[in-house]
């Protein structure tokens, strides 16, 4: 009977899987415990466990603190820390959370509270029933709440997607999106290179010339924030995005 309950055990955590959730951060000492709850709180399908990788950019405020804070009174939540020391933007910040992930899946999380972690699970279905290798989570389409917000804005992001699938020949209709979950080993095979908010058009790019790649789409909510309530991205970024997508297309496949 010992004997089977210690190869019972040890069959239960080699088949457990885990999402690492890898959150970049800058400047967000105000509400990076508030997003970090709703991650804890999340109950994830399939006995996913969860892997919450945050890099901090060299922030100028307290994020530091908060997040070491929020370590020490949640250990019950596994969290890998990493700063660097100087700052590079959102996409380098991404590179260092990927790198270091050892979940089976890897999905993208802003600090920010425009995206809903209990999403989680709508994201990571496709992928556990074996349908995706890949997910992008769509605020364009499907009926859950959207904020309303910014009409050049929202036109920006259209266009950049018209154009990204013009190049790609894929269908999606929110390249733009935060919430993306890759099988590990799938984003951990890409030579990403794009240090500022030119991942997304970059990582479309690169994941569209896997062969047989399986992409997914799915529907999610948002939650947008005004300039005044912290949202970072500009009218600069979206020329970068512009850019990114003609590089990685057509002037440089490597």
């Amino acid at each position: 009977m010992r004997i089977e309950l210690i190869t019972f055990a040890r069959s239960t955590l080699t088949t457990m899987k885990t999402l690492s959730i890898v959150i970049p951060a800058y400047n967000e000492g105000k509400t990076i415990h508030l997003i970090l709850d709703k991650v804890k709180a999340v109950k994830l399908i399939g006995g996913l466990q969860k892997e919450v990788i945050i890099v901090n950019d060299c922030s100028k405020d307290d994020t530091e603190e908060a997040i070491k804070r929020y370590q020490a009174s949640n250990p019950d939540l596994h969290i890998q820390y990493f700063k660097h020391e100087i700052n590079q933007g959102k996409g380098a910040a991404l590179h260092t959370g990927i790198r270091i992930a050892t979940g089976d899946m890897v999905i993208i999380q802003d600090a920010d509270l425009e995206y809903d972690p209990e999403e989680y699970n709508i994201l990571v279905k496709p992928i556990l029933d074996g349908f995706a290798d890949v997910v992008y989570g769509s605020r364009f389409m499907g009926g859950r709440p959207h904020r309303i917000l910014f009409f050049w804005h929202t036109i920006g992001n259209k266009f950049l997607t018209f154009l990204s699938n013009a190049m790609t020949n894929l269908n999606l209709t929110d390249m733009e999106t935060c919430y993306k979950v890759f099988k590990r080993e799938t984003i951990q095979s890409l030579p990403l290179r794009e240090k500022r908010f030119g991942f997304e058009p970059e990582v479309t790019a690169r994941v569209s010339r896997i062969p047989k790649i399986r992409i997914y789409e799915v529907g999610i909510s948002y939650y947008g924030r005004t300039y005044e309530e912290g949202k970072k991205i500009g009218w600069r970024d979206g020329f970068r995005a512009i850019y990114c997508i003609v590089k990685y297309n057509v002037l440089s496949k490597k």
